[in-house]
């Protein structure tokens, strides 16, 4: 059997101050890591670094949209959207938008589906007593413009959001609040590349939770589109859990598109006085 060799052998065939240096030096640095004499300090190992995460690199994404949202006044843009809503896959939803950061606006026309067809809905940060402006299509139009809560039952029948959640920006900060939810779970497999989209050039992020329980994700696989010229993202999608007989990947929760984004073209603000 092996065995290690015995230091006492090696010490004995060493020069005696050779021995009587090694034993000062020894004692010497074993001394350093004592804490010193009426301190109450004691020796706190380096923290190790957080282990590299497949959440790492699109967090790092998220992170350049936010600063280059920074630099956004305003936009415009066709927005498509299309969401499931208490288990029903409405119509694909197409609005003109307009868009003003500061404060927070947002103004909506549809131009489609056929019955939505010019419905007119604005939101301004700290006007109207915090209600949307609507303006209906069809006979209901004759009303003009009308006041509703966010949170209205009328509103919610057909989308799983509030106007409040609406825009590039709230899509930026919801996806990295996610994600850095997710990080620390260890759960998220992610897939990334170069991907066309409305004639954009974008890095498509997919992002899933294979083996997860719905309720325990937001979605269970979301993809985001970011413009690699804007570093803005312009295209979200987000799908169910998969069911028996149903898509491998899941039904889609919801999609939202920002199609022609056009930024910084000097919406004044009067396009949201109603």
């Amino acid at each position: 059997m092996h065995r290690c060799p015995r230091v006492g052998p090696i010490a004995s065939r060493l020069p005696g101050m050779t021995v009587f240096f090694l034993c000062g030096a020894l004692g010497a640095a074993l001394l350093a890591l004592l804490p010193s004499p009426g301190s109450s300090q004691t020796p706190v190992a380096a923290p190790l670094p957080p282990a590299a995460s497949p959440l790492d690199n699109p967090l790092r994404l998220l992170a350049e949209a936010k600063q280059a949202y920074q630099g956004v006044r305003d936009y415009t843009c066709l927005f498509v959207k299309r969401e499931q809503v208490r288990g029903q896959t409405l119509p694909e939803n197409v609005m003109t938008m307009k868009v003003k950061t500061q404060p927070f606006s947002v103004y909506l026309r549809w131009q489609a589906p056929k019955n939505l067809e010019g419905q007119e809905v604005c939101y301004v940060v700290g006007k109207n007593n915090g209600q949307m402006r609507v303006h209906s299509s069809g006979v209901l139009g004759i009303a003009g413009w009308v006041s509703l809560d966010l949170n209205d039952p009328r509103a919610l029948e057909t989308s799983r959001h509030t106007i409040a959640e609406a825009g590039i920006g709230n899509l930026i900060d919801k996806y990295t609040e996610r994600w850095t939810a997710e990080r620390p779970i260890g759960r998220s497999e992610v897939k990334m590349a170069e991907y066309d989209f409305a004639k954009r050039r974008c890095i498509r992020v997919d992002v899933t939770h294979p083996g997860s329980k719905p309720g325990e994700f937001y979605a269970y696989r979301g993809v985001l589109y970011v413009d690699k010229e804007t570093k803005l993202p312009i295209r979200s999608e987000c799908y169910d859990w998969p069911r028996q007989g149903g898509p491998p990947d899941g039904d889609l929760l919801e999609c939202f598109s920002y199609v022609d984004l056009k930024l910084n073209v000097g919406v004044p603000a009067e396009a949201f006085n109603y």
